[in-house]
């Protein structure tokens, strides 16, 4: 294989697994996994998202989400959607939309709040890692403005 076939696979795998990144961090949320939401952060990753907190590091982070989401799990679920990534070499920085849905007090499912996260990435021990991840709320309901 030449070396610029090469680059290419790794380019593609790349954005397979940062794609793939993004799916499992709605899970681990939706699901309450927080540890292994956590998990998905470099090891000095950041979350900034607005009204439902910040926090910097593995522990602060689950332990934000811990608290941010309680009653919350079960309740709710995540799209994620159009995802766009730019990569250089070990560092990325991307942009996904977001659509929360939540059943209303009728049952039915409904649209909660849209928006978008835009990320900076990182290869950390050979995997792909949120390093710092900024929540902007574009249609808000459960939250305050202010993201």
């Amino acid at each position: 294989m030449s070396a610029d076939s090469e680059a290419r696979l790794r380019r593609v795998e790349d954005i397979l697994e940062i794609h793939q990144l993004f799916i499992d961090y709605g899970m681990h949320l939706d699901a309450g996994r927080f540890d292994e939401y956590s998990q998905l952060f470099a090891t000095d990753g950041e979350v900034l998202l607005g009204p439902m907190g910040k926090a910097k590091g593995r522990e602060q982070i689950r332990e934000t989400m811990t608290r941010a989401l309680d009653g919350l799990v079960g309740k709710t679920f995540h799209v994620i959607s159009s995802p766009m990534v730019q990569i250089d070499g070990d560092s990325a920085t991307s942009e996904v939309m977001w659509t929360m849905i939540q059943r209303g007090d009728d049952g039915k499912p409904e649209v909660a709040m849209l928006g978008r996260h835009r990320d900076k990435l990182i290869r950390e021990d050979g995997r792909w890692k949120i390093l710092l991840r900024r929540g902007l709320i574009d249609v808000p309901s459960l939250y305050p403005t202010g993201a």
